[in-house]
């Protein structure tokens, strides 16, 4: 498999979701993993192959599109329509490709893990973020 392709006019929050709002650094799509600038504070793309600790270490996934320096709302926990078919019961996580998403069994050896959470149904992932900080062996 490869990552989700995402409709991102599909992406939505669930009603417990906890959302964050702020300012996106980049050009991000509704539906990509995104991490917090510690030096700007505005959003990013997550990626599991940076050499950055920060760019590693996703806190969501974005809800709405957005160029840099526009607000952007990011659930950061619980349930989100992912905009793309996904598995039940299955664990997806960030992807080596920036602000992407891929199913577990497309984890790749050297990558960092990074946990968004288990497909609760076909269309909706049960998000509960996860990063241990080491790479998979």
């Amino acid at each position: 498999m490869a990552d989700l392709t995402i409709t991102a006019s599909s992406v939505l929050a669930g009603n417990t979701a906890t959302i964050a709002r702020g300012i996106a650094g980049a050009t991000i799509t509704a539906g990509q993993v995104v991490y917090l600038d510690p030096t700007t504070g505005k959003y990013g793309l997550a990626d599991v192959n940076s050499a950055t600790a920060a760019v590693r270490n996703a806190v969501g996934i974005a809800l709405n599109s957005a160029s840099a320096n526009q607000p952007i709302a990011v659930c950061t926990k619980g349930p989100i329509t992912i905009g793309a078919t996904i598995l039940t019961g299955v664990a997806y996580y960030a992807s080596g490709t920036p602000g992407g998403i891929r199913p577990v069994a497309d984890n790749v050896s050297g990558d960092y893990t990074l946990l968004l959470g288990i497909g609760a149904s076909t269309t909706v992932l049960n998000l509960d973020i996860e990063y241990p900080g080491v790479p998979l062996a």
